[in-house]
Formats: structure tokens, sequence, C-alpha cells
């Protein structure tokens, strides 16, 4: 028992220090900004998710769209168990791993397995041929994630046993929409000029936009509480991210 309640205490406090993007992930389909051309009611990809027949599938589009929030959303959804891996750090051998505890799950419960492999196009063309088996048998569902055009990074084969959904980058209001949302999680107000500016410069993608008023916030509380952004903070906010990204690419 108390190793349960200490399991639940150590969950919360790690929830309350994630970043704001993290805390903002939508809990069901009707909190996702955004790809309502795939999410929306009586879409192809709402209507797989909802009826658990998700089939092998490829998310592309660029960052911050919500392919890790849809992957996530499906694993609260579906009764078949959920995997994932990253190709950043996975190797063949934990594929052939998950793969193997998959045939298991299925032989002792009857239960399937889905693999989330978030940034597909890091797998070599040998590595990617490993999947192949087990997803062309349905022992694997894949949800690949990629930025990349999979039509150059994704095994022909494997990209013809999967269904490609394409995100689209975020529009202005829905930026909007997860700017106001963040803003009441964090108990804070702001100008609209400062709200605006965060959206200009976030070139549709949600997780910058959500990094950027966090930053714009802790900067706000400076001078006082509750916070409440203004143009100087959101500027000092994008100019940090700028520095940042300058400086890891040297």
């Amino acid at each position: 028992m108390a190793d349960d309640l200490f399991s639940a205490a150590a969950t919360d406090r790690l929830e309350r220090q994630s970043p704001l993007a993290a805390r903002l992930r939508p809990r069901n389909l009707d909190e996702v900004v955004g790809q309502q051309h795939l999410l929306g009611q009586g879409m192809p990809l709402r209507a797989l998710i909802e009826a658990d027949r998700l089939s092998s599938v490829i998310l592309w589009g660029p960052p911050g769209t919500g392919k890790t929030t849809i992957a996530q959303l499906l694993a609260r959804t579906t009764k078949k168990a959920f995997v994932q891996l990253s190709a950043v750090t996975a190797s063949v051998k934990d594929v052939r791993a998950e793969a193997a505890k998959a045939e298991q799950r299925l032989g002792e419960r009857g239960q399937g397995t889905i693999l989330f492999l978030e940034e597909v196009h890091r797998f070599s063309k040998s590595q990617q041929d490993t999947l192949l088996p087990s997803v062309e048998s349905g022992l694997l569902v894949l949800v690949g994630a990629t930025t990349e055009n999979p039509f150059f990074e994704v095994n022909a084969p494997l990209l013809s046993r999967s269904t490609l959904f394409r995100l689209e980058l975020l529009e202005s209001d829905d930026l909007r929409t997860l700017l106001r949302r963040g803003l009441e999680m964090e108990g804070a107000t702001a100008d609209e000029e400062a709200l605006e500016h965060i959206v200009f410069r976030s070139d549709g993608d949600g997780r910058h936009a959500l990094t950027s008023l966090e930053v714009s916030v802790a900067l706000s509380v400076e001078r006082g509480k509750p916070p409440h952004v203004v143009l100087a903070d959101a500027e000092a906010a994008l100019s940090t991210r700028a520095l940042r990204y300058g400086q890891d690419e040297h």
C-alpha cells in the first residue's frame, strides 16, 4: 500500500513538472486541436480509432502537429497492448523482442499488439525490413510517426502495407486555442499582441507555441503574481529559443 501511494505521488509530481505541452495533451479525441480532416466526426482516422480497428498506419507531418498525441490517445482507447519505441534508440534486437512478446501475448490472451515507432525514418532500410513479417502477418499493428516524406524514407513494402495519414500545420485559430488553454493551466493572462506574436512566430507548430508561452509566463512571474504576459515577454522567449537552436547547430 505504501509503495502504491509513493508511486502515485511520484507520478503526480512528474506530471506537474512536465513541460506545458505535455501537461496539455488531450485526454480524448474531442480535445484535439487541428487535424479535423482526420479526426473530425466521421473522418477516417477517428472512425478507425473509435472502432478499435486500426491497421498499420504512417503518420506524416511537421513537428508539433499531433503525431505523438494521436498515438497516446490510441493507447488510451485500444484494447490491444500498446508498445512505444523510438527509432533513434531502438535496435533490430528490440523490434524482434517486441514481436516475440506480441506472439506470446496473442497466444496466451488473444490480445493483439500496437507498436508505436517514433521517427520511423531514422530506421535504416534493413532495420525497417525486420518489421515486415510481423506487420504483414498482423502480429504487430505498426503506427509509425515521421516528419520526413515517407515515399523517400520508408521502405516501399512497409509503406504498401500501411495507410498513410498526412497531418497539416496548425491554423492560427488552432494555435490561439492552445495558447488560451495554456494560460488557463498556468493561471496566467496575456496581452493579445503577445499571443499574436507567438502565433505568428510558431509557424503552425503547437509544441513550439506552448513552449514559447511557458517561457513567457516564467518571465512575467518576475514582475509579480498572478503572471501577465506582455509582448516583451513573448519576444524574449522566442529570442531565447532561436539562440538555443543556433548554438545547437554548431
